[in-house]
């Protein structure tokens, strides 16, 4: 059987949710032109109101695209994602920067990222991610394949936290991931060239000379480094 399009996604949701459904946005790297072998389709789902009933409807639907190995839909309720980008402007500003809507209005038409917000939760972010890299090593026993599963499942989201970094210093995020390491690299002296090495894992090619906890013992130093230098300069600046 053939993979699941976000096309078809979007008509089987026409079908199941009727006039509940108001948007379906497909966003990430496959809007960008940044896909990779592991690539996947996010897709944003906006319904009028969200409860159990609706949700277990879209339980079937939903089965089969995670089987092609996509995450499951970010569903929203239209008032309630209206009133979040308070405290998602990280993930927020990123969709909003490279999205497609394939279905009923944008909607993030008129939604405003407050830098402040986006300040805050970024310092979170980075720090969140850099714990949970840290608690989930611990449980690899270092086993390289495992090492480099850790890595190339964290890499994405913290190339999304560079980019709201790169808005924070006045820049435009340009829409692939990787060439923001060059420009960030102008405002913030770290590793930039250990995350080009496990984007080249993400892709399935190994590095020469390397071993899985050398690369580690690098990605989780640049990662420490970076979100001190964010933290320290925006406090001297006062962001």
């Amino acid at each position: 059987m053939a993979k699941m399009t976000p096309e078809i996604l979007t008509e089987e949701l026409k079908t199941i949710c009727g006039e509940n459904l108001c948007s379906v946005v497909l966003y990430g790297s496959a809007v960008a032109g940044d896909s990779v072998k592991t690539s996947d389709y996010n897709v944003l789902v906006v319904l009028k109101q969200v409860d159990a009933g609706g949700l277990l409807a879209l339980t079937g639907l939903c089965s089969r695209w995670d089987k092609d190995g996509n995450p499951a839909p970010l569903v929203f309720a239209r008032e309630t994602m209206l009133r979040s980008a308070d405290v998602f402007p990280v993930e927020f500003s990123d969709i909003m920067q490279t999205h497609k809507t394939l279905y009923g209005e944008d909607p993030f038409t008129g939604m405003e990222i407050d830098a402040a917000h986006l300040r805050l939760e970024l310092e979170h972010e980075l720090k969140s991610k850099i714990i949970l890299l840290r608690e989930r090593f611990l449980v690899t026993k270092g086993a390289p394949k495992e090492v480099d599963k850790l890595m190339v499942s964290s890499i994405s989201a913290f190339l999304t936290l560079f980019k709201a970094a790169l808005r924070l210093y006045g820049e435009t995020p340009p829409a692939k991931k990787m060439e923001v390491l060059p420009l960030l690299s102008k405002y913030i002296k770290f590793d930039e060239e250990i995350f080009a090495v496990v984007w080249e894992l993400k892709e399935g090619n190994k590095h020469q000379g390397l071993t899985s906890q050398q690369i580690f013992s690098r990605y989780l130093t640049a990662a420490q480094g970076f979100a001190n230098e964010v933290d320290l300069w925006l406090q001297k600046t006062g962001k």
